[in-house]
């Protein structure tokens, strides 16, 4: 007999038929028409998303990448009834400060391969070795190998409860915690879950989901202005009201369908990435894209992933509790980000904005990631 708060080892073994369906589905994909010079002011374009999955149907390596993953350890334990999996890096060097790394929608832990090493491991990249990091790195419940989730409920701050727990089973009595996209809100959260354990809280992006107040933008730069019409920026959030109404509508065809899924997520890395470059495998890795994407489509959590913003969508503006945890804000071209809105509610006391990177920071820019949240955590240690 298990007991319910045991750890287990887990290791990602994709079914070989479950590939050979992705590439049969591919195959006889159904294509929609499409009006004639309208770019992407539609949406994602029929050619772009053919081309994309004409090389994931025939140039992506499913088996390269999930080794890839499996060469970080894994495991699952099930926290509130719910199976949570999640990598568990530790550090070479003894005195490192563990870390929880939150990814959201519609990213993975894949989101993360890029900067497991240099936070686990600086003295290996040209860093300070007491810069060391222990990553935890949690699949959010109902996304990836967390899913799906079996009952209504699952909103972002019982996410910060199960990840309090999860930190408090490793043995981790103090840590910190970083988070992009729905982990700039969990992390956050966390903190105030736990303000006695949580060391500090790194966000990139956004803090959390701000009502708005004309009068606070007397004063705001240009660039500040920018980033706070984002805030309310409808056309970018189309996919949001969808996924926090009708999440199990949608899921229909994104469950069926791997160009569904394939056009649904690439559209927002071509939405969010780094607005100098033309298409979302310039700012990132392709093949990090499409790993990412495998991930929901091989574990078929379509729904269960979209159900976060339903399950969350009340607490969308609502005020919540001032955080006291010190908060370190990295702000990337294309996010929303204003320093006195996130200070309204948290205590920042890190502010960083960056010229290249975009939503996806720890893909697009894990260089300037990395610095930016060994910097914050430095002072907390």
């Amino acid at each position: 007999m298990t007991s319910a708060t045991e750890i287990t080892p887990f290791r990602i073994d994709i079914p070989q038929a479950a590939l050979d369906d992705l590439h049969d589905r591919l195959d006889r994909t159904r294509w929609p028409d499409e009006l004639p010079g309208v770019g992407w002011s539609y949406g994602i374009p029929v050619s772009y998303v053919r081309r994309l999955a004409e090389y994931w149907r025939h140039g992506y390596d499913w088996r390269e990448h999930e080794a890839a993953l499996n060469a970080h350890p894994q495991f699952t334990t099930e926290i509130d009834g719910q199976n949570v999996h999640f990598l568990h890096v530790r550090s070479p060097e003894p005195d490192a400060l563990p870390l929880i790394l939150t990814h959201g929608w519609p990213g993975s832990v894949v989101e993360f391969m890029k900067v497991i090493g240099p936070l686990t491991d600086p003295r290996a990249h040209g860093g300070d070795p007491a810069d060391a990091f222990h990553v935890v790195a949690p699949s959010i419940p109902g996304f990836g190998f967390s899913g799906p989730t079996r009952e209504a409920g699952w909103d972002l701050r019982r996410v910060a409860a199960a990840w309090a727990e999860l930190m408090s089973r490793l043995g981790y009595g103090r840590y910190g915690a970083q988070g992009g996209d729905s982990g700039s809100v969990i992390s956050p959260e966390l903190g105030r879950l736990a303000p006695d354990r949580v060391a500090g809280v790194h966000v990139n992006g956004a803090l959390g989901f701000p009502s708005f107040d004309p009068a606070e933008q007397d004063g705001l730069t240009e660039a500040e202005r920018a980033r706070y019409a984002l805030y309310a920026d409808d056309d970018r959030s189309g996919y949001a009201v969808i996924q926090s109404t009708r999440p199990q509508t949608v899921a229909f065809g994104l469950h069926d369908s791997p160009a569904a899924q394939l056009a649904w997520i690439a559209e927002k890395f071509k939405e969010w990435t780094d607005p100098a470059y033309e298409l979302p495998e310039e700012a990132v890795d392709r093949d990090q894209l499409l790993t990412d994407v495998s991930v929901y489509w091989l574990t078929g959590t379509a729904a269960s992933s979209a159900r976060l913003y339903k399950e969350g969508s009340a607490q969308w503006g609502a005020p919540v509790e001032r955080s006291e945890v010190p908060h370190g804000v990295a702000v990337f071209p294309g996010d929303a980000g204003v320093r006195r809105v996130a200070e309204r509610e948290h205590n920042v006391v890190h502010w960083s904005e960056f010229g290249r990177g975009g939503h996806f920071a720890a893909m697009e820019a894990p260089d300037l990631l990395v610095d930016d949240v060994r910097a914050f955590f430095r002072k907390l240690r």
